[in-house]
Order: C-alpha cells, then structure tokens, then sequence
C-alpha cells in the first residue's frame, strides 16, 4: 500500500519544471555508477547494524533512491536543471545493480 501512495505523490507533486534531456549522456552513467555504489553501501551498513539479509537488502535499496529522489527534488527546484524522469530511472537501475551485485558477493 506504501509503494503506490509513494507513487501516487511523486506524479502529484508539480514539480517547478522538467528537464529536457535525453536517455544516454555522462550523467546517466554518474546517476548510474552512484546509484549501485549507495545501495551496495547500505546494505552492508545495515547487515554491520544488524538487519536480517532481507532487510538490509531493503535499507540499502531505499537508502539510494531516496537520495536519487531527493536529487531530482533539488533539481526541480526553478534554479535548478529541472526534474528528470530519466536520471531518476538510471538511478533505480542503478540502485537495483547495487543491490544484485551486494547480494552475490556475500552468497
């Protein structure tokens, strides 16, 4: 029920502008590459806190796309580059990649 009200409020939120942008470019890759590294980063933090391999999993993935969230707020803002649906898909592919790799390292 979480996810779709998350959802829900991110296509609500009338951002100030979008970005015009395209899908490849060094800063795809950027939002890529930091992506997998903060979602990786935070599961091995929550599993060093204690959290249940599942758990974890989970702390590492949020933990990353909410920062990727919150990056593309600041964007919006209207000094900003503007909110990217685009840079924010990298950064879910990224955090995905992070997350997968992290859990076939400590299998």
């Amino acid at each position: 029920m979480r996810i779709p009200l998350l959802f829900a409020l991110l296509l609500l939120t009338g951002c100030s502008h979008m970005a015009n942008d395209r899908w490849q470019g060094q800063d795809k890759a950027q939002h890529f590459i930091a992506s997998a590294m903060l979602s990786a980063a935070g599961n091995e933090v929550a599993q060093h806190q204690g959290y249940s391999r599942d758990r974890s999993a989970a702390f590492g993935f949020m933990f990353s796309v909410s920062l990727g969230a919150s990056k593309e707020l600041w964007d919006s803002r209207p000094a900003g580059s503007g909110w990217s649906w685009k840079d924010f898909a990298w950064n879910v592919a990224g955090a995905t990649t992070g997350y997968a790799v992290w859990q076939m390292a400590h299998y």
